[in-house]
């Protein structure tokens, strides 16, 4: 392993690697229950806002956009934690999600409300998230 990558991934610097779009991924938790809540992209300046305000900001790949979680939702979400990936490739947010908890767009606790099945169709969880 070359020195530059044992620095990657074994040192403290913070270098996070984004792809050749500018992007990285984004996989944010709910600190208290560690329920994953959604995964988003952000570009560098969504990340260096959700490190300087605290609140997650995400990069909207449809929308070429950067967004405030909870901008006009209200389903903010205050960053406890940031953690990133062995190679520095991926982040991990743990929040509290504010306003009625819910992280979805489509009005629920998670985007990831449905399950493959035994025939191969989507399936709604038992509790709806």
């Amino acid at each position: 392993m070359s020195q530059a990558s044992r620095e990657v991934e074994e040192g403290s610097v913070f270098a996070p690697k984004f792809d050749a779009n500018g992007l990285i991924v984004c996989v944010t938790t709910e600190a208290a229950t560690r329920d994953v809540l959604m995964v988003a992209y952000m570009n560098e300046l969504a990340l260096e806002k959700t490190i300087e305000t605290g609140l997650a900001h995400y990069w909207s790949r449809s929308r070429r956009s950067l967004w405030r979680k909870g901008e006009t939702s209200g389903q903010t979400q205050k960053v406890l934690s940031l953690r990133v990936d062995c190679d520095q490739d991926a982040v991990l947010l743990e929040v509290e999600v504010g306003g009625d908890g819910k992280a979805c767009h489509t009005g629920r606790k998670s985007c990831f409300y449905r399950a493959l099945g035994d025939d191969g169709a989507l399936v709604f969880s038992a509790d709806g998230a």
